[in-house]
């Protein structure tokens, strides 16, 4: 699954085109590299988010296509 849907699934990034922007501007870093939107995710690998100053970590644990909001942290588990 690409990133950009990974984080609108998982509810890290609300929508998907500002997850695309994200990575095209290269905030988002998986495994401590810059990513495009099109990087296919897997699971264990750490996503490292950035909103202006703050920086988010999460481990992803599972790949869905769709889930409930309920369910979706299950998909990561953020990382300090």
């Amino acid at each position: 699954m690409r990133i950009d849907k990974f984080l609108k699934v998982s509810r890290l990034v609300k929508r998907r085109t500002v997850a695309k922007e994200m990575a095209d501007q290269g905030r988002i870093k998986v495994n401590g590299r810059v990513v495009k939107s099109s990087y296919d995710v897997k699971i264990d690998d750490l996503i490292e988010i950035g909103y202006g100053a703050r920086t988010i970590k999460a481990k992803v644990l599972n790949i869905r296509e769709t889930t409930k909001k309920a369910e979706a942290s299950e998909l990561y588990e953020l990382v300090d």
